[in-house]
C-alpha cells in the first residue's frame, strides 16, 4: 500500500512537470515557426520568469498553488488552488510577477547594450512591453490586483485603457480578455464598499496602500520609459541596416 502511494504521488508531480514542460515545449514550438527558435527560448524565458514570480510569492504567502501552464499567442498562467484571503496578499502576489519579469528584462537590456546583440535587445523591449501591458488596472490583469487595495472601482479605468490598446493593436486576444475582464467589470460596477465581505477583505492599513500605489505607478512608469526608448532604438536600428 505504501508503494502504491508513493508511486501516484510520484506520478502527480510527473504531471505537474509534463503539463509545465509540455507546454513551454508547444509555446516554444508555435513561437519558433514565426519568430525563430532563440527567440521563442528568449521569450518563453521571460514569461516562465514572470508566472515563478506569481509562484513564489503564493508559496511564500502559504497558498497552494500549481506550476505555470503555457498556452501559445496567450502566455501563462499559475492556478491558485486557494484564493487569496485578503486584498493586501492579492497585491502582493499580483506584483510580484511584473517585477521579477522586469528584472529578467533589465537582465536582457544589460546583455544587449554590452553586445550590441539586436535579438537581446528585442527580448527586452519584449519584456518591458509585456509587463507594461499586464499592469493595467483590470481584473484579471495584474495591475488589477495590485490597484484593488485602492478599490475594485479603478478597474473601471482599465477599460479605455485596454479599448486603447485594441484600437492601436487589434487582435483576437485583446476580444478574449475583453470577454474574461467583463464579469469583473460588471464587480467593479456594483462594488459595494460598505458590505460586510468586502469590508473584511479589502480593509488594509494607509501605509500598506501608499506602498504597493507607489510600487505600481514606479513600475509603469519605468516600463513605459524603457518600452518607449527600445523601441526608438530598435526602430532606428532597422532604418540603419535598410
Amino acid at each position: 500500500m505504501v508503494k502504491l502511494l508513493l508511486l501516484l504521488f510520484s506520478g502527480l508531480k510527473f504531471s505537474k512537470v509534463f503539463v509545465t514542460g509540455g507546454s513551454m515545449l508547444l509555446s516554444l514550438g508555435a513561437y519558433a515557426l514565426i519568430f525563430g527558435w532563440r527567440y521563442a527560448a528568449g521569450f518563453i524565458g521571460l514569461i516562465f520568469v514572470h508566472e515563478m514570480g506569481h509562484f513564489i510569492a503564493a508559496r511564500q504567502r502559504g497558498l497552494d498553488v500549481g506550476a505555470p501552464t503555457f498556452i501559445p499567442f496567450v502566455g501563462a498562467w499559475i492556478a491558485l488552488k486557494e484564493l487569496p484571503h485578503d486584498v493586501e496578499t492579492e497585491a502582493y502576489i499580483g506584483l510580484a510577477g511584473p517585477l521579477a519579469g522586469t528584472l529578467a528584462a533589465l537582465v536582457c537590456y544589460g546583455f544587449g547594450r554590452e553586445s550590441g546583440s539586436g535579438l537581446m535587445l528585442a527580448l527586452a523591449y519584449a519584456g518591458f512591453f509585456i509587463n507594461l501591458f499586464n499592469l493595467i488596472p483590470l481584473s484579471p490583469f495584474d495591475g488589477g490586483r495590485i490597484t484593488a487595495v485602492l478599490s475594485p472601482r479603478i478597474w473601471l479605468l482599465g477599460v479605455p485603457v485596454l479599448a486603447a490598446f485594441f484600437l492601436w493593436r487589434p487582435s483576437p486576444i485583446l476580444i478574449l480578455v475583453a470577454v474574461m475582464a467583463a464579469p469583473q467589470v460588471m464587480k467593479a460596477w456594483r462594488y459595494d464598499a460598505q458590505a460586510p465581505e468586502n469590508r473584511a477583505y479589502y480593509a488594509i492599513s494607509a501605509e500598506a496602500r501608499l506602498t504597493y500605489t507607489l510600487c505600481y505607478l514606479g513600475l509603469v512608469a519605468f516600463l513605459a520609459v524603457m518600452s518607449h526608448d527600445l523601441h526608438e532604438m530598435l526602430g532606428n536600428a532597422r532604418a540603419v541596416g535598410k
